[in-house]
């Protein structure tokens, strides 16, 4: 489990097909690799990736194919920056919200305003993710966890503050580029129990 409060920017070190339908990433994370255990969960853009090699300022996570095709993470190459956040602990303060890992899906940026203090970000969720984002309410975008700020039948927006946008990716999406997104997980608890 995340909070969804990036921890670090990563660089990615080496991406290896390992079949048609899974490949290995090597990511540099000094921070995120410096108290971290084979085994470990590390989220990366939002996606729980589980440490199969650790050097002092690396690890190396498989990827599945279900992770491939819900993810951005094929997109990804060497040099570019990710987010990074180490699970929470019982000791850990929960300043963003409970965040999983797992992505529900990848959005597409189609606007950006810039203002002095803050940039506004809409974003086009798949269609079957709306329902599960409201507005004041959470939502996480590779691996960020926000607040809608604004809510349309087809998309939401977000404002990233100064700090959001120097210490993650989304200081760097502009319109066009895709992000992976996880609804808040108690929307979807609710919504199947309303069901039964």
């Amino acid at each position: 489990m995340f909070t969804g409060i990036v921890e670090e920017l990563g660089e990615v070190i080496s991406v290896t097909p390992l079949s048609d339908e899974a490949l290995r990433i090597t990511i540099r994370g000094p921070l995120a690799v410096s108290d971290s255990e084979l085994g470990d969960s590390i989220s990366v853009n939002g996606i729980c990736l589980t440490a199969i090699e650790i050097t002092p300022e690396t690890f190396s996570a498989d990827v599945m194919r279900e992770t491939v095709n819900m993810s951005t993470i094929a997109s990804l190459a060497v040099g570019d920056s990710v987010n990074l956040e180490r699970p929470v602990t019982l000791a850990t303060r929960l300043g963003g919200h409970v965040v999983q890992g797992h992505v529900d899906g990848i959005g597409t940026v189609t606007n950006r305003e810039h203002s002095e203090n803050w940039d506004v970000v809409t974003i086009c969720p798949p269609v079957d993710l709306l329902k599960y984002i409201v507005h004041k309410g959470s939502v996480t975008v590779d691996g960020v966890s926000l607040t809608v700020s604004a809510i349309t039948d087809s998309d939401f927006s977000v404002s990233l503050i100064p700090a959001t946008l120097t210490k993650t990716t989304l200081g760097l999406r502009t319109a066009g580029s895709k992000v992976n997104l996880e609804v808040d997980v108690l929307a979807k608890y609710v919504e199947k129990l309303v069901r039964s």
